[in-house]
């Protein structure tokens, strides 16, 4: 068995700590015994790029916002498949998570952070998402474990209806909010179309081939 490695740790602003693990080539993300994200699992992580981007082709320049860089799959993703004249903000509430984009994992990121249609915001995702009016095409949630608020017990508000409502109001018309969870959560459905949105629940696998556990990507479409 290779042993598991502790390679950083990172404070979170309401308590907690995350620690960023090593075993052999593969990386991980921990919030105590819960495996946030892993080098092993990112096909959910770039189908909700993927996903998103597919109801917004056609739509000149772009605009995305995602929530939380993690190991930078999502964004990865959606520079991929977005056009050279898109822009992708990627808000991020903790420094020492783009500290580790640009060290231990730079491998993992590429040259995405240094893409000119990158910006990253280090701030509250919800600060970024209160602050705007239909201004994005799409956004992308994926800060916590899903819509209870595991790690950051304010990221509550964003999966609320209050959160949902000022997610309607940032997304230009038609535009998309696409929401990653570890399991479904029917209560967040029924929120989700009640704000505003017509509601597509998918499953996708955690691996992004045939077999493994599935993930739950909500696409909600702005009406």
């Amino acid at each position: 068995m290779i042993p598991l490695e502790l390679l950083d740790t990172a404070d979170l602003p309401e308590g907690g700590t995350l620690r960023l693990m090593r075993r052999g080539r593969d990386h991980m993300i921990l919030f105590g015994r819960n495996e946030l994200m892993s080098s092993r699992l990112r096909g959910s992580e770039e189908a909700l790029a993927t996903l998103a981007y597919e109801r917004l082709k056609g739509r000149p320049r772009p605009h995305m916002l995602v929530g939380g860089l993690g190991m930078g799959f999502t964004l990865r993703a959606a520079l991929d498949v977005m056009p050279c004249d898109a822009r992708v903000t990627v808000g991020e509430l903790v420094p020492k998570i783009v500290e580790w984009a640009r060290g231990p994992l730079a491998h993992l990121f590429g040259d995405s952070l240094d893409d000119p249609r990158t910006h990253i915001d280090v701030r509250d995702i919800y600060e970024i998402i209160a602050g705007s009016r239909a201004l994005y095409d799409a956004i992308l949630l994926d800060v916590d474990n899903g819509p209870d608020g595991l790690i950051h017990v304010a990221n509550d508000r964003l999966y609320g209806p209050e959160g949902l409502r000022m997610s309607h109001a940032a997304l230009k018309p038609g535009g998309v909010l696409a929401v990653w969870s570890a399991y479904p959560d029917k209560a967040f459905t029924d929120r989700m179309a009640r704000a505003g949105f017509q509601v597509e629940e998918l499953k996708v696998r955690a691996t992004g081939g045939r077999k493994g556990a599935h993930h739950v990507i909500w696409m909600g479409t702005r009406r």
